[in-house]
C-alpha cells in the first residue's frame, strides 16, 4: 500500500480491455488513459499486491507496472495541464481562460475534486450528442453531475430548468461554485442524493443526462424510462466501446431505440429513446 500518495498503474497491451478498464475503476481510477497499447491511470492509496491480483484475474495476459506518482506543486503547475475544449457550440473553459469566448459559448469549470473539466472523452461525448437534443424550454436532468458541466450546457443550450443530482458530497460545492459562475442559477438546481430515488420526483422531464460507469446506467435504465414524457430522450456516457453489444442489446431488451451515437477514445455515448 501507498498510504496517502498516488501510484500510476500501466496495463500493457491488455486483450480484454474492457474488463481491465472496469478493474481500474473498481481499484479506484478516476478516469483512464489509452497511450498506444496500453491502459494509463493513477491511484490513491493502492494495495500493490491485489491490484496486481485483481487485473490479472480480469486479463491473465496482461502486464502490470506500478510506479510513484510524481509530486507536483499543483499551486503553479496544474493551469498549464488544463486547456479550454470546444465541442461544437459549447466551449468548456477554467476561469483564467473564459475571456476568450463569450458568455454564450463558454461553460466555465473551476477544476476542482469534482469529475467534467472538458478534459475527458465522455464529457465531450454528451456535450456533442445534448446539442442535438436539448431544446428551449425543456426540463432536464443530470445525474451523476460532478462538476455540473452538463446541466450548465444544457442552460447555456435553452433548457428552461435543469436538476442536477449527485450523490457524493464532495463534489456538491465546486459544483455549486461553477452554476454561479456561468450565471445560470436560475435555471440550474444541484440536489444532493441518489438518482434512482430522486429522478422519479423530478419527472416527468423532456431529457435525462447520465455520464455513469455502463453498470450503473443497466441499473437506472427502467428509472430513466419512467421519468421521460411522451417524447423525452436519454443522453448516457461512461460506456466503454468494448461494452457497446451489451448494451445495445440492453436497450433493445428494454424498449428502448438508437437515436443517435458519438465515439472518442475508447468511449461510446449515445442517445435512446423509448420505441
Amino acid at each position: 500500500m501507498t498510504p496517502g500518495g498516488w501510484t500510476s498503474v500501466r496495463v500493457r497491451s491488455p486483450s480484454n480491455r474492457a474488463a481491465v478498464a472496469n478493474a481500474l475503476f473498481a481499484l479506484g481510477a478516476e478516469g483512464i488513459h489509452e497511450l498506444d497499447d496500453d491502459l494509463v491511470t493513477h491511484i490513491r492509496d493502492i494495495d500493490r499486491s491485489h491490484a496486481g491480483t485483481i487485473l490479472q484475474r480480469a486479463d491473465a495476459t496482461a502486464s502490470v507496472e506500478f510506479s510513484p506518482t510524481p509530486t507536483v506543486d499543483w499551486s503553479s503547475e496544474w493551469r498549464s495541464r488544463i486547456t479550454s475544449h470546444r465541442v461544437g457550440s459549447l466551449v468548456v473553459t477554467p476561469p483564467w481562460l473564459a475571456q476568450q469566448f463569450t458568455e454564450r459559448e463558454r461553460i466555465t469549470i473551476d477544476p476542482g475534486m469534482a469529475f467534467g473539466t472538458g478534459d475527458h472523452e465522455t464529457t465531450r461525448g454528451v456535450l456533442r450528442l445534448m446539442q442535438r437534443v436539448v431544446g428551449i424550454g425543456e426540463l432536464v436532468a443530470d445525474l451523476g453531475a460532478g462538476s455540473a458541466v452538463l446541466a450548465i450546457g444544457a442552460a447555456k443550450l435553452g433548457a428552461r430548468r435543469v436538476v442536477a443530482v449527485e450523490i457524493d458530497p464532495d463534489a456538491i460545492g465546486n459544483a455549486e461554485e461553477n452554476i454561479r459562475a456561468n450565471q445560470v442559477s436560475g435555471v440550474v438546481t444541484i440536489i444532493e442524493g441518489d438518482a434512482a430515488s430522486l429522478l422519479p420526483l423530478i419527472a416527468p422531464v423532456q431529457v435525462v443526462l447520465a455520464n455513469i460507469i455502463s453498470s450503473v446506467l443497466l441499473e437506472l435504465l427502467p428509472i430513466v424510462r419512467g421519468a421521460l414524457d411522451e417524447r423525452g430522450m436519454a443522453i448516457l456516457s461512461g460506456i466503454l466501446k468494448a461494452e457497446q453489444s451489451e448494451m445495445e442489446s440492453a436497450f433493445r431488451e428494454g424498449g428502448w431505440r438508437i437515436v443517435d451515437s458519438d465515439e472518442e477514445g475508447m468511449w461510446w455515448s449515445v442517445t435512446i429513446a423509448p420505441r
